[in-house]
């Protein structure tokens, strides 16, 4: 199972991906700007999702649909 990020890069463990546009995180008073970069991102069982931590953020689950590898 291949992850690919918007732009269809193979996304691997411990990459650093950037957010491609303005996500509000639900739950949270935080919005993860466009260009903030995240680093060590860890792969799911789903190819459409990833698990990382950004900012005041832990456990945050991110859709590959809004990334770009850094």
């Amino acid at each position: 199972m291949d992850v690919r990020d918007s732009n269809g890069n193979i996304l691997a463990q411990g990459d650093s991906v950037m957010v491609i546009k303005d996500l509000k995180v639900k739950g949270f008073p935080v919005t993860l700007k466009r260009g903030t970069v995240i680093k060590n991102i860890r792969l799911t069982g789903d190819a459409d999702t990833i698990e990382c931590n950004a900012e005041k953020v832990k456990g945050l689950v991110l859709r590959t649909e809004f990334l770009k590898k850094a």
